[in-house]
């Protein structure tokens, strides 16, 4: 009788980064690199990553795509009061169901007072697809999610608000851990060994990363996996390559 094992199994997402000023270059993305650490410590891995301009088509045709392939689906930007925040109404399409007004974020929309065109543009952000469910905010209104496609605000702190009440609501996979270790070698030098050690352990991600310090060419080694045994099979390995080719490891790290 074989045991069952015990280890988490992965949890895959992807992130839909959605706005033409993204694209043009007028606004540079933060928040990819804030959902893959906070998410790797949720136990699920970004394996894909997307920006789409504000168009309806190409939303739509993304959502679609990227939540049939994994188990979560987290979008950026769009969820405004403004003509172009067209998030919601392109995460409704995909689902094939209507919009409708969230009674709890009407209510925190109404808190402050405003004349009826202003109040009339912030209730664009009380709309939700029929069936969806809220994303805490405590900077405002909520952001919302409807299958496993979660919509949260472009804004960076309003973002990292909303993924940040996620904790403990998602399902929990493997989580990723990592080694490194730095050397004043060339890539070139390290290069075939390096790739023997990747086939001996399958298991793990080895990356090589090249630098230049002070007139010095050197390269920082980095192992990834959720098999924390490997990543240390794997790292002895490297640092003996190292010392077998005339380097010293150095600033070796673990998390």
């Amino acid at each position: 009788m074989t045991a069952e094992s015990t280890e988490p199994s992965l949890v895959t997402a992807a992130v839909l980064i959605i706005g033409n000023e993204i694209l043009s270059g007028r606004t540079q993305d933060t928040n990819l690199a804030y959902l893959a650490k906070k998410l790797n410590e949720y136990g699920i891995q970004i394996r894909q990553a997307r920006v789409v301009p504000d168009v309806e088509r190409d939303i739509v045709e993304a959502v679609n795509a990227l939540r049939e392939h994994h188990d979560y689906v987290f979008t950026t930007g769009g969820i405004g009061p403004t003509h172009d925040d067209i998030t919601a109404d392109c995460i409704a399409a995909a689902f094939g169901v209507d919009l409708v007004v969230s009674p709890e974020i009407a209510a925190i929309l109404e808190r402050r007072p405003a004349p009826p065109e202003i109040m009339a543009a912030r209730m664009r952000m009380a709309r939700i697809p029929r069936g969806g469910g809220l994303i805490d905010n405590p900077l405002g209104p909520p952001g919302f999610f409807i299958g496993n496609v979660y919509v949260m605000a472009g804004i960076p702190r309003v973002m990292q608000q909303m993924v940040d009440s996620l904790a403990g609501k998602l399902r929990r996979g493997a989580t990723v851990r990592s080694r490194s270790v730095t050397v004043y070698l060339p890539e070139s030098q390290i290069a075939a060994r390096l790739g023997q050690i990747q086939q001996e352990q399958p298991r793990v991600d080895l990356g090589s990363y090249p630098f230049q310090r002070e007139g010095r060419y050197g390269t920082m080694l980095v192992m990834r996996g959720t098999d924390a045994c490997a990543l240390d099979a794997t790292l002895a390995e490297v640092s003996r390559m190292i010392v077998e080719l005339g380097g010293e490891p150095l600033d070796i790290q673990a998390d």
